[in-house]
């Protein structure tokens, strides 16, 4: 079992008749067996030779998540090929930098969107030569000289059966553990995304070590929504689907995903931090919207949950009463909401990505919802770190998966090793020895440390984004942000301080939350940039932004960290304006620099600041839009500057 075409070849035959992919569409779940899966995977493979695909070249593969699309990457794999997926909603200038940079000869696309923004590029793409479509709408007028049908590319390999069947088994039987298995970019938070080189040992040894540690079984189900070109999604609906024969479900689109979630009702999920954000904000919403005595019950119950829902979790002991109490709101509230959410048959979740508010962690744990925290990179093939069940912490990441080594530099950097270490950066050997060391030790850019009792690992911020103020007080971002975003009104945050005498931020505010409160008090507004300005929004998000210093204040280590002014920017942090990754991870230099104007007045004592700013629409057009914002100021709690420049 050495490469996932023969993981797939094994499942066909132990576990034939169960379900493999289910997809939605037009409102119904279609199913296919592991059998279907293999007799797809194969007249594809043998399609692609008929097209004249070589051992080593890259085939792009982009769209939605599509059981169809999962197949290609193992059909790519079986002739010798190497998939690279790419994120469905890059622009065409992001599609064109990766695409050139792997020689990429094919690619394989969902619809006609994907189709439009490779042809925009592909004369600028020295080795692209053909192009393969799923959703064939709106394509029957193109130019098909290189342009195929997926359908027509499995009827001819089904066609060439006799004549290329021999060379597929050939090439299918040369892959072996140090084959390449896929390539996936970073996302580039700080510069070009690089090619993260994987090979089967390093995605077959961290799928089977990451399931036998969660005890995944044929049984469970998991749900494919997120970006197929993340690292995070190749494991979970590829490497471990093919591992243990568990079926990943796909929903119909991105609109209807929370409809899907709930009907397939997974056992096995992962969601980043935004969704269980935008989720319990969705939640929070909807309790506004309750009758008081809704309300009053929904808060009584959940100060119970909050208080002994994760010992109960856990296993720990409870008194009777109080289990007689959650097993009530259980039947009154929890479960309803789990139902809701579509979470009431969750075993194992999972978060990572970037650190999760502790509120937020909680708010799921206390109803009853198995929610863990791992820490990984694409280079690890994802799993560095993950919470064993029993020992599930809001402020760690968890214990060394099985099979990984950890270590701490003496800067505070954290290093790990295991079978899972990427194999290199595609034509950057300087990036490569950067990264990883002869012994095959990866620095991941993070500070953290590990605690001595429990073995855990805990996670400050990026070592580059960990810093002092100038009183010598420790200077993390990320641990303010997050404590920010767990307030249902705000979206995202950016903090600033590092060598500077007190903390500031730009704050945006969540438009679904804060619209929803706007319609409710009858306040008219016509844009975002509206509301983000209107006095009453400026006020909540200034008590929000005192309640997190009252907290930040607590801990000893960060408690110089409070925000002493703030401003809420006038659009968006936006992935097509360059400011954040296509991940939704925060560029942090290019927010600093595009937004210098405002950074000076947070600090300079104004009170507004006039700013115009570059902006682009969903067609790609170039506009501008200009901003008078209002600067406040926030009180900050007392600590001890001993305590906190130590």
């Amino acid at each position: 079992m050495q490469s996932i075409p023969a993981l797939l070849a094994r499942n066909a035959k132990t576990y034939a008749s169960s379900p493999a992919f289910r997809e939605k569409e037009f409102g119904i779940w279609q199913t296919l067996t592991w059998a279907d899966v293999a007799e797809n995977v194969e007249a594809l493979a043998l399609g692609l030779l008929n097209l004249g695909i070589n051992r080593g070249d890259f085939i792009a593969i982009i769209g939605r998540n599509r059981p169809s699309l999962y197949w290609s990457m193992v059909a790519v794999q079986s002739v010798g090929a190497i998939p690279v997926p790419l994120y469905n909603d890059a622009n065409a200038e992001e599609m064109a930098y990766v695409l050139e940079h792997c020689g990429a000869r094919m690619a394989i696309t969902g619809d006609q969107e994907q189709v439009d923004k490779v042809i925009e590029i592909q004369e600028g793409l020295t080795k692209f030569e053909h192009m393969i479509y799923l959703d064939p709408r709106g394509l029957r007028k193109y130019d098909h000289k290189r342009l195929h049908a997926f359908s027509h590319v499995m009827e001819q390999g089904r066609a060439a059966y006799d004549e290329l069947k021999r060379e597929l088994e050939k090439r299918t039987a040369e892959l072996n553990y140090d084959s390449t298995c896929v390539m996936l970019y970073t996302s580039g938070t700080t510069g070009k995304p690089k090619g993260v080189v994987l090979s089967n040992r390093n995605i077959i040894e961290s799928s089977k070590a990451s399931s036998e540690f969660d005890n995944l079984t044929v049984d469970d189900e998991v749900l494919a929504y997120l970006p197929m070109a993340w690292v995070g999604d190749f494991i979970f609906s590829i490497g471990q689907a093919f591992w243990t024969g568990f079926c990943v479900n796909c929903p119909e689109s991105p609109e209807t995903m929370m409809t899907d979630l709930r009907e397939i009702g997974p056992t096995y999920y992962f969601a980043p931090p935004r969704i269980f954000e935008t989720q319990l904000t969705n939640v929070m919403i909807r309790m506004e919207d309750a009758g008081k005595f809704k309300q009053w019950l929904f808060h009584t119950c959940m100060a119970l949950a909050k208080r002994v829902g994760p010992s109960i979790l856990d296993g720990k002991e409870v008194s009777a009463l109080d289990k007689f109490k959650y097993g009530l709101g259980n039947f009154l509230i929890y479960g309803p909401l789990k139902n809701t959410l579509g979470f009431s048959r969750v075993r194992v979740g999972y978060t990572a990505g970037e650190a999760i508010g502790p509120e937020i962690f909680e708010f799921y744990r206390s109803l009853g919802i198995n929610l863990k925290q791992l820490y990984g990179q694409t280079e690890a093939s994802v799993f560095i770190t993950q919470q064993p069940d029993g020992e599930v912490r809001n402020d760690t990441v968890g214990v060394p998966s099985p099979g990984v080594e950890i270590r701490i530099a003496d800067s505070g950097e954290v290093f790990y090793r295991s079978p899972g270490v990427f194999v290199e950066y595609l034509n950057n050997p300087e990036s490569t020895a950067d990264t990883k060391d002869a012994e095959g030790w990866v620095a991941t850019g993070d500070a953290g440390f590990i605690e001595t009792k429990s073995g855990h690992l805990r996670i400050i911020d990026r070592a580059k984004d960990v810093g002092k103020m100038a009183s010598g007080a420790m200077f993390a971002p990320k641990f303010v942000e997050n404590k920010l975003k767990f307030y249902p009104n705000i979206l995202e945050a950016v903090v600033f301080g590092a060598g500077r005498e007190m903390c500031t931020a730009f704050i945006n505010i969540d438009l679904t939350a804060v619209g929803n409160w706007a319609e409710r008090n009858n306040i008219a507004y016509a844009s975002y940039q509206e509301l983000a300005g209107h006095p009453q929004v400026l006020e909540t998000i200034r008590a929000h932004v005192t309640e997190v210093n009252r907290s930040v204040a607590e801990d000893e280590m960060l408690s110089g960290c409070q925000i002493h002014r703030f401003l809420v920017l006038h659009k968006e942090l936006d992935a097509d304006d360059g400011e954040m990754t296509r991940t939704r991870k925060v560029r942090r230099r290019i927010v600093e620099e595009k937004f210098n104007d405002l950074i000076t007045a947070l600090y300079d004592g104004s009170d507004e600041i006039f700013t115009r700013t570059e902006v682009t629409y969903e067609d790609g057009r170039k506009g501008a839009i200009s901003a008078t914002l209002k600067i406040l100021d926030v009180d900050v709690q007392p600590t001890s500057a001993k305590v906190a420049a130590e």
